[in-house]
């Protein structure tokens, strides 16, 4: 099936959540609405007709491994070219190094539909502009000349380099050494495991960025640094030389996402470069971290995309039983159920997409808001959104991606109809960047502490100020369900707060982490399905745009307040529940 990048359902999302006030900074002066369009066109373009035609190709044939190299997946080579020339991967860095200097959020808008198209493919970009971030923030002026300018410009790709195999997620534990060299550089020694792109044939060179300990470092997180090592030497002209010393040892075969090679590397007195301060890589690492968190989200909302598209076409063409509505045989479209089941994903989509893009007009407003009061105010908003975007879409691209196989019933269960790539693809990015479970420590650990509470505190001010608007709009339930869920998610922030102070309730914390994140997904999914339904009210009566297409905006906010915001009062209960049932639940009572 053919994909479509849903452009209209894209720009109305930016115009919601407030791109026009980062146009209005003045801190992009290139940017209109004009540009928008365009750059969302072009990215239509590219993603519906070079990257979707490969990604069942990927998905049967994959990356390979042989003789300590990679080769990618059949089409993606002469993809990435013409990515690259394309521009894509330096939409929203800074001019002086080459890029468009466009607003976060229409980068985060434009790699929904590569994500959409072939979620393999885009994770290689996806790791070079987390990449660019940190050398932006933390690279020497040397970096920056010598990496940047190629990483923007898409000539050579990064990579991040984190995880090894004792390891996980604790990076504390990380044992990966780099030791001076004698002449400002570092050999870099030890082996990494769950490396997306982290060697393939899509470029001459390669840039990992490195996380690994110096001799004298202190133990645990506060001893890590971040280093840069090059896949070949780089000349002062910029030209490659010989091959560092590292290298994939293999591949793993996973799932999903066939296409997107995952290797396990060796470091072996590899030539590398300290990034920034030593023993401060974590904090370095994190700059990366969180643009590839945002960026995963949009993962989310892109594979949930191209499962409910999928999943539309199916009920539409598979003909089955009688309609209740016109009593005539029918496409399963016309079952209550199924359609209901569309509705749902749709609505779901419509949320995610609207979260993850207010969290990039968030980003951007920090940064270039007129005053230090508003930036920080919205640096507020971006911290505290980015767990609940990384999570909450990664969950809603697995939920839609499975109801995407159910729509098909048996036929979903078989590869053929493809319907269970998105399934099998989607699986991998609420583990990604730190698993949704850490997202949810990270919601409730650090970013509702920040500022005692004021930024969260902040968020349900804003959201209730749709209320009243609403009820004039929408009488009755949908309002009140929205009203009720907002109430639930102060409840349970307060609820939270008040624990935190305690210094015996951390375990009670932990316990409602992840019901705490999906009950403010919900509830700020909600708020912005409210937003747009009032904005497609106004354009309604003002007589202006498609009022079929306007109106279900109002449509699917009914369908998401029923079918998502009336399980708000269950998410609540679960915040609460505390730790003391689950120290009870020892391994002994929970074991066969």
């Amino acid at each position: 099936m053919a994909y479509k990048a849903p452009i209209r359902d894209i720009v109305f999302a930016l115009e919601t959540v407030g791109i026009d006030q980062v146009a209005a900074t003045g801190a992009f002066p290139e940017f209109d609405a004009d540009i928008q369009d365009a750059v969302l066109e072009a990215a239509a373009t590219f993603s519906e007709e070079v990257l979707a035609p490969l990604n069942r190709i990927g998905d049967q044939n994959g990356s390979l491994y042989a003789n300590g190299a990679v080769t990618a997946a059949p089409g993606l080579v002469d993809a990435y070219r013409q990515f690259a020339d394309g521009g894509w991967t330096g939409l929203s860095a800074a001019t002086e190094a080459g890029g468009q200097g466009l607003t976060k959020a229409l980068e985060l808008a434009a790699f929904e539909t590569v994500h959409s198209a072939n979620m393999a493919f885009g994770l290689c970009p996806m790791l070079s502009l987390a990449a660019i971030e940190a050398l932006q923030e933390v690279g020497t002026p040397e970096q920056k000349a010598t990496y940047l300018t190629k990483l923007v410009s898409g000539e050579w790709t990064g990579a991040m380099v984190l995880t090894e195999p004792h390891a996980g997620s604790d990076l504390g534990a990380l044992t990966a050494t780099a030791t001076p060299d004698g002449n400002g550089g570092y050999h870099l020694n030890g082996q990494k495991i769950f490396i997306t792109w982290g060697d393939h044939d899509l470029t001459d060179n390669i840039v990992h960025l490195v996380l690994a300990r110096l001799p004298d470092a202190p133990p645990g997180p506060k001893g890590i640094s971040l280093f840069l090592a090059s896949k070949f030497a780089v000349g002062a002209d910029g030209s490659l030389g010989d091959r560092n010393s590292f290298r994939p040892v293999g591949v793993e075969h996973k799932l999903g996402i066939h296409a997107s090679p995952t290797c396990v590397m060796v470091y072996e007195d590899a030539a590398a470069e300290l990034v920034g301060r030593p023993n401060e890589g974590l904090a370095h690492m994190f700059v990366m971290m969180n643009a590839a968190r945002l960026a995963v989200g949009v993962e989310g909302v892109g594979i949930a995309e191209r499962a409910y598209q999928h999943a539309l076409e199916y009920a539409l063409e598979r003909k089955q039983g009688r309609s209740v509505w016109t009593g005539h045989n029918a496409p399963i479209f016309d079952h209550p159920d199924v359609r209901r089941t569309l509705a749902v994903m749709k609505a779901k989509i419509a949320a995610a997409r609207a979260i993850c893009l207010s969290t990039g007009v968030a980003a951007d407003l920090a940064e270039h808001a007129g005053d230090e009061t508003t930036r920080k105010r919205w640096k507020g908003r971006e911290d505290i959104l980015t767990p609940i975007a990384k999570a909450w879409s990664t969950d809603v691209g697995c939920d839609v991606a499975s109801m995407g196989v159910q729509i098909h019933g048996g036929m979903g269960f078989i590869e053929e109809t493809g319907a269970a790539q998105y399934y099998r693809d989607a699986r991998i990015a609420p583990i990604y960047e730190g698993t949704n479970g850490i997202q949810a420590m990270d919601l409730v650990g650090r970013k509702l502490s920040m500022d005692a509470g004021q930024a969260a505190r902040d968020l349900l001010e804003d959201m209730r100020e749709v209320l009243t608007p609403l009820s004039r709009t929408l009488d009755g339930k949908p309002t009140e369900r929205l009203r009720a869920a907002i109430e639930a998610a102060e409840d349970a922030t307060l609820w939270l707060l008040d624990r935190k102070a305690e210094a015996t309730a951390a375990a009670d914390v932990l316990a409602g982490a992840d019901a705490y994140l999906k009950l403010m997904g919900d509830v700020v999914g909600g708020w912005m399905l409210a937003k747009q339904a009032l904005q497609a009210k106004r354009l309604i009566d003002a007589g202006e745009g498609d009022a079929a297409w306007l109106q279900g905006r109002l449509d699917l906010y009914e369908v998401y307040a029923a079918n998502v915001l009336g399980h708000c009062s269950s998410r609540l209960a679960a915040v609460g529940q505390g730790a003391g049932v689950l120290l009870r639940l020892s391994a002994d009572v929970l074991s066969a």
